[in-house]
């Protein structure tokens, strides 16, 4: 959606209610979702949480850490801590 549209949070906001499942991948490369990433995921999972999502957020991501349980953990707490 950021290649094709950008303005992440806004399309959410506007869409929310047509929307049954999120997906995340970072951008670019597909890499985990941290500080080398275009999109600010922090500011995003905290706009779904205040839009009210309770739904499912599936991960794309080809990890950059060795361990990948690590890399996944990092962006689980990043949902949690949103």
């Amino acid at each position: 959606m950021q290649i094709m549209e950008g303005n992440i949070i806004e399309t959410l906001r506007k869409n929310i209610t047509s929307i049954a499942h999120l997906h995340t991948a970072g951008v670019p490369g597909r890499n985990d979702l941290d500080q080398f990433q275009e999109l600010h995921y922090p500011a995003i999972f905290r706009a779904i949480k205040e839009i009210g999502y309770s739904g499912f957020i599936g991960q794309e991501f080809i990890p950059k850490k060795q361990n990948p349980l690590e890399s996944l953990w990092d962006s689980i707490q990043m949902v949690e801590q949103a």
